[in-house]
């Protein structure tokens, strides 16, 4: 039964494949292949929720093995990382929760995205966001996990600028995709320092690898991935970005942001069991950033007006008490609260589009008159504390004037000790000269030194040079007229229409997949 655990994620990510090749070549497209797209990415995460059910069973009855290789994928020295995955205990439950979820949210997806510009391409999304979160929880070593990891924030940036047209929408997924790029830091990091310390990157061997660690090796490596899980699950001074993520649909939101994305951070940290067990100031910073990060989201909570922020604050909240339980030792307790949370939320968040009709003549229970009366903690609540603020003063502004000062370094001093000409005249140098020419001007630099060379290497250069310079004098400077110029501004229209085929989404979804595609 072990076997089964490939197909799992292969599925979901055959359909992704399925569609947006359909979609590309034209065969998928519009309303009238709105079925054909449903019933390919419903059937394959239904079979995928299958074939992790029945794994699950296989589990519970001890028909696994555990663990399944395909082989070795890196081997240098004594390190050696293989393709591998696990095939019991919290890793398969959550696989058969995630694609349960993943099946009845692409369900609900059908009518609610039905005739949306977009139809196809979300559909293409959510099914690689399957296959990679599948592939998260189920793969058997960290570099695994971290590829899954990747995908999933990559569809997640490509979901929020779902409506790309849409200033808001592009500036929010920037946002969060720079914002989760420092979680990456600290995975990145944690895994290198495994690596270093332990020789190994498998999930299986941390508890016999944990011993071998010192404490200051364990606090290090914990702390690296603890940065990690909270930029992911959105815990303080992160969790803005959770807020901005709502510029996506609905189901995405429910997807990444409500139930199943978010959790990876705190399924990172109880994977590391053994190894935050050994690093007690790491479990200390577990509980301290949780505990902030469930009294920050209450507070914000309170004076939202939109439901799907007030769920996005209530997700954090519930997880930064699944932190706070983790840094307590609480590890079974963390697991159960993920699973119950990761249910209700994605209910949550399916109903909340019909939630004025549900909550009709239902008044709003009034908060209590001690803190209502607090000025400043209302005016703090709905500035949500100045997080975002702060992180426009502390990062967006300093590099953005960092690259305003490079720019002008760039131009005035860089261009100038070059002897690199302003683009406008870089523009028209070539016409000059031949105007020059024209009005039998001869100018002293026309003949420049480093236009001839010495030796062998020189003359070619300079023979080189000089075809380039009787191509370019001959055929366009001289032939310049109102036929060239008329085919010019062909030339011209031809490539912007091109450049605006390219840049469709569809092309840029084909570009990105081929390119991972080609880099593994």
């Amino acid at each position: 039964m072990d076997n089964l655990v490939v197909l799992i994620p292969l599925l979901p990510f055959s359909a992704a494949v399925l569609v947006a090749t359909g979609y590309i070549t034209g065969y998928i497209k519009g309303e009238a292949s709105e079925s054909s797209t449903a019933t390919i990415v419903n059937w394959a995460i239904n079979m995928s929720c299958l074939l992790a059910f029945t794994l699950l069973g296989a589990d519970l009855l001890h028909k696994n093995r555990g663990s399944l290789s395909l082989g070795s994928w890196l081997s240098s020295d004594d390190l050696n990382i293989e393709i591998n995955f696990i095939t019991h205990g919290f890793n398969v439950i959550l696989a058969a929760l995630f694609s349960l979820i993943l099946s009845i949210i692409l369900r609900f997806s059908v009518n609610y995205m039905h005739r949306e510009t977009g139809f196809h391409r979300f559909f293409a999304i959510i099914s690689l966001f399957a296959a990679a979160m599948l592939f998260l929880v189920l793969s058997g070593n960290a570099l695994g996990s971290f590829f899954g990891w990747e995908i999933a924030g990559l569809c997640s940036y490509l979901l929020i600028l779902y409506t790309y047209q849409r200033p808001s929408a592009s500036v929010n997924a920037t946002r969060v995709f720079i914002t989760n790029r420092f979680g990456d830091i600290g995975f990145i990091l944690g895994i290198s320092l495994t690596v270093a310390w332990t020789g190994s990157a498998n999930w299986l061997d941390l508890p016999r690898l944990a011993a071998e660690l010192s404490t200051s090796e364990a606090t290090a490596i914990a702390l690296c991935f603890s940065l990690a899980a909270f930029t992911k699950s959105a815990q303080v001074p992160f969790t803005p970005w959770l807020a901005r993520a709502m510029e996506g649909p609905t189901p995405s939101s429910t997807v990444f942001y409500g139930s199943v994305m978010i959790s990876a951070g705190v399924y990172l940290v109880c994977m590391l069991e053994p190894i935050f067990e050994k690093a007690p100031f790491a479990m200390a910073v577990l509980i301290v950033i949780g505990a902030i990060t469930a009294i920050h989201s209450y507070w914000v909570g309170l004076t939202q007006t939109d439901i799907k922020s007030s769920l996005a604050y209530a997700t954090a909240g519930q997880l930064g008490l699944m932190f706070v339980e983790c840094g307590l030792g609480y590890w079974s307790l963390a697991i159960w609260h993920l699973c119950a949370h990761a249910i209700v939320r994605c209910y949550s968040f399916l109903t909340a589009p019909s939630l004025m009709h549900s909550v009709k003549n239902n008044p709003i229970k009034p908060i209590h008159p001690a803190i209502a009366k607090i000025q400043w903690a209302y005016t703090a609540s709905l500035q949500r504390f100045w997080l975002d603020q702060l992180a426009d003063w502390m990062l967006v502004r300093p590099i953005r004037r960092l690259a305003h000062d490079l720019s002008y370094f760039d131009d005035h001093v860089v261009n100038h000790l070059m002897g690199i000409p302003t683009p406008t005249i870089n523009a028209i140098s070539s016409l000059a000269e031949l105007e020059e020419k024209l009005l039998g001007a001869h100018p002293e630099h026309s003949q420049r030194p480093f236009t001839s060379g010495s030796g062998i290497a020189g003359k070619i250069t300079s023979g080189f040079a000089g075809v380039v310079h009787w191509f370019e004098d001959r055929f366009i400077l001289r032939g310049i007229g109102k036929d060239a110029l008329h085919l010019g501004r062909q030339l011209g229209r031809i490539a912007n229409k091109f450049e605006l085929l390219v840049l469709r989404p569809r092309y840029l979804v084909l570009f990105i997949l081929t390119t991972l595609l080609l880099a593994f």
